[in-house]
């Protein structure tokens, strides 16, 4: 039962502050590509310690998709892949006290794909994610002992 709580995505961990998306986008973020999506991350310190350890921003543009619908079907597809996948993110995260990970999904195509193939995109950015986490955590605690 709580492993069906974990799996949602409720309205605290949207990325919707407008100042929070314009650090994010402003530069100093890092990304990578898992065609066709593009995933921009950034680790900031947190403002508010209610605020959730991971954020997430959907971005579909209307330049690739002129009908809302098939926007909408994009975002629902990101939503559910990011998720069912979410927990060791989340996980990762707890190491990092006082520090939020804000990330936006960047649809990159015009074509539709199937949601399997979102999934598996999807679970290779977050793998992908992870262990680029792990690396900073690492090279902290590196430059900590050298200090």
């Amino acid at each position: 039962m709580s492993t069906d709580r974990n799996k949602t995505f409720g309205k605290k961990e949207h990325l919707c502050k407008l100042t929070l998306i314009e650090q994010l986008f402003g530069g100093g973020a890092k990304a990578m590509t898992a065609w066709p999506m593009r995933m921009v991350f950034l680790l900031v310190d947190k403002k508010d310690e209610q605020a959730p350890s991971v954020q997430v921003l959907i971005s579909v543009s209307k330049r690739y998709f002129k009908h809302a619908v098939k926007r909408n079907r994009v975002k629902r597809q990101i939503r559910e892949a990011f998720r069912y996948q979410k927990q060791e993110l989340e996980t990762c995260m707890q190491n990092y006290v006082g520090k939020q990970l804000l990330v936006a999904f960047v649809w990159q195509t015009e074509q539709l794909q199937p949601s399997k193939l979102v999934s598996t995109k999807m679970t290779k950015l977050l793998e992908r994610l992870v262990d680029n986490i792990k690396e900073m955590q690492s090279e902290t605690v590196m430059k900590e002992s050298s200090l």
